[in-house]
């Protein structure tokens, strides 16, 4: 397991080994005891499962708000994204501030979301399917969303007027 730790306190990013041949690949991207080892002590209790038909779909910015807020490991399973956290929690140094990366079926990175960040996602593929744990129960009385566009984030959509993501 590669880990890299990212501008935000929290956000990491995490790159299973994978063990492949001729007929694909193994890779464990999940085992609670090797990434408690690693000081990544979770209890995900949910997992998650989006499929986007088009690249340039965008889905966030959302959160969960105490007493339901979530940690996030976030993967694709087929295509590609931009995923991205934003920092929402009231007096962190990095307050507002956001780190994006690309996560792929191909690379097998996945993006660590702490709890008091928001979280978005753009496609760079046709048919990405996303794939992530939460270490809390969705409740819709503490689910929140910010616009995609409020917080300054280059979602890589270029700078022509046609360059809008594809939101509904």
């Amino acid at each position: 397991m590669q880990i890299e730790e990212t501008p935000l306190f929290g956000v990491k990013i995490l790159t299973p080994a994978r063990f492949g041949d001729a007929r694909g690949f193994f890779s464990e991207s999940w085992n609670r005891q090797r990434f408690a080892d690693q000081g990544i002590d979770l209890d995900f209790v949910q997992d998650n499962h989006s499929l986007s038909a088009e690249p340039g779909t965008l889905r966030g910015l959302h959160f969960q708000a105490p007493p339901h807020a979530q940690d996030k490991l976030v993967r694709c399973g087929q295509g590609a994204l931009f995923d991205v956290a934003v920092d929402i929690r009231k007096g962190s140094p990095s307050y507002g501030q956001w780190f994006g990366v690309e996560l792929s079926a191909e690379n097998g990175k996945q993006l660590l979301v702490p709890r008091g960040f928001l979280h978005g996602f753009i496609t760079r593929a046709p048919q990405t399917e996303v794939v992530y744990k939460c270490t809390d129960y969705y409740a819709p009385d503490c689910d929140g969303a910010v616009a995609w566009n409020s917080c300054g984030i280059d979602w890589g959509l270029g700078s022509s007027s046609d360059a809008a993501p594809i939101l509904t």
